[in-house]
């Protein structure tokens, strides 16, 4: 079975518009935080400015349901079946407005609890809820799982009223 799922991330707790330099980290500024599409690294879903109060995208994506997984797919859903995972990529933005990456934090579906996952694609919203700043005051990078991130199922037409 295939169905309709929207994932909505809800991000806070931004580290600002500065960080570095640190031990081995250069310094960036002007940073935004934006969702990478699969296969076009240059291509951002709502790059937004790293002192912002808040983010939140919404990401299409289909859920094909087996007997013993279920697989979410999308434009902006990377990796293979059992690995899956949302590119939340951290970049500098210049005068002209380009967008030059240098940190990146994966949202890991496959560690989405299965019941809420079940519920997500029942609901037709996964919703992924997390802060953006890592223990040393910096964008919030490498793999990023439960504690870290908590997955919850909402209704999907609560959300379209």
């Amino acid at each position: 079975m295939t169905a309709g799922l929207h994932i909505r991330i809800d991000a806070v707790d931004l580290p600002g518009r500065a960080c570095g330099p640190a031990e081995g980290v250069p310094s960036y500024t002007n940073i935004h935080v934006a969702v990478q599409r699969r296969n076009r690294p240059a291509e951002l879903l709502g790059a937004t400015p790293g002192d912002a109060g808040s983010a939140r995208w919404r990401l299409e994506c289909t859920a094909v349901v087996s007997a013993d997984s279920t697989d979410v797919k999308g434009p902006y859903v990377q990796g293979g079946p059992g690995g899956r995972f949302v590119y939340l990529s951290w970049g500098s933005v210049d005068e002209g407005g380009a967008f030059t990456m240098f940190r990146r934090a994966k949202l890991m579906l496959d560690a989405v609890p299965g019941e809420v996952l079940d519920a997500a694609v029942r609901e037709g919203l996964l919703v992924g809820r997390l802060g953006l700043t890592d223990a040393r005051g910096g964008p919030l990078c490498a793999r990023v799982v439960p504690p870290r991130i908590v997955w919850t199922a909402e209704s999907d037409s609560a959300e379209q009223k």
